[in-house]
């Protein structure tokens, strides 16, 4: 059997300018709770999720996607992982297996993917005391996804696939331009992480669950009322089942809500070609403005810094 390390993911960490308006807006546009402050670093949770954050926030001149977490099932899994990825000739390690300073603790290391975005992956973080989202309560229950942009997504999807475990759901791809974007698996939810063809090295979005379809409108609606800029939305893919709203942070990174996100019965499941043309596969409801070339250039972003690990 492949080795699969991962259990889920943890965390996006975001590197801004303007810290303080950035933080703001995470706490109190898009619903997350900042539970830790220091030295121009802020750390938010979600309440509903028993990590200690999902999303952290450093100050800094350049902006950046700082790294992407995941969840390892044990510390003996998280040293086998290092070791292999030490022996690989494909793989760059930034630290060594240890014990992290960061909220909760835990043991990890990090490493660059073949893009050269930095990649942390840890065990044995402390739970959060966390809660039951209610209803109509429109705040994010927990940290849904993170899909990246890459100049060439096979190499990078055959990179998370042969060392980190995950497992192809489904494709997007279009007659013209070959295949688009690759949802990635590590447990039976559809997809934690998706690798989209970009211009560049990017963050693509990254992704918040609602309690369900009435929190998520009401959570659209909030941002809207806030003058955030919706990018595209509300609609619900094909690809994962799930509902989408996108919006751009103070600092133009795409950030999502989203519900329903499918659960996969990975014994019977085969992976799907859904052909981007076809207006049902972007949004089943037709809610949502037809994809076009200026939507998909809302995600791009702004080149990432790569093969740089942040300071902290």
């Amino acid at each position: 059997m492949t080795f699969q390390p991962i259990t889920h993911l943890r965390h996006v960490d975001l590197a801004v300018p303007d810290f303080d308006t950035q933080r703001a807006f995470y706490g109190t546009t898009w619903g997350l709770t900042e539970v830790a402050n220091d030295s121009g670093i802020a750390f938010f949770a979600a309440e509903g999720s028993p990590e200690q954050y999902v999303v952290r926030i450093r100050k800094d001149e350049r902006k950046r996607m700082d790294l992407v977490a995941f969840g390892a099932g044990s510390a003996a899994d998280v040293d086998r992982l290092a070791a292999r990825l030490n022996a690989a000739e494909d793989v760059q390690v930034i630290s060594e297996p240890g014990t992290l300073d960061t909220p909760g603790g835990g043991y990890g290391f990090r490493f660059f993917d073949t893009d050269g975005r930095v990649v942390e992956v840890s065990s044995d973080v402390e739970t959060r005391k966390h809660r039951r989202i209610e209803e109509r309560e429109a705040i994010p229950v927990r940290l849904s996804h993170c899909v990246v942009n890459s100049r060439n997504p096979e190499a990078l999807r055959a990179f998370y696939e042969k060392h980190l475990g995950f497992r192809l759901s489904d494709t997007l791809y279009s007659d013209h331009m070959g295949e688009l974007m690759y949802f990635m698996r590590c447990s039976p939810v559809h997809h934690s992480f998706a690798i989209a063809r970009g211009p560049h090295v990017s963050l693509h979005h990254a992704s918040f669950e609602m309690r369900g379809v009435e929190e998520y409108m009401r959570g659209t609606g909030r941002a809207l009322r806030a003058g955030t800029r919706l990018t595209w939305g509300p609609g619900r893919h094909t690809a994962g089942d799930n509902t989408f709203s996108y919006f751009h942070d103070p600092h133009g990174n795409t950030v999502e809500y989203t519900t329903e996100l499918a659960v996969l019965d990975e014994d019977t499941w085969h992976p799907g070609l859904h052909d981007v043309d076809d207006p049902l596969t972007q949004d089943q409801w037709g809610t949502a403005d037809p994809m076009s070339e200026l939507i998909a250039k809302e995600q791009f972003n702004d080149p990432d810094v790569l093969f740089s690990a942040p300071p902290v």
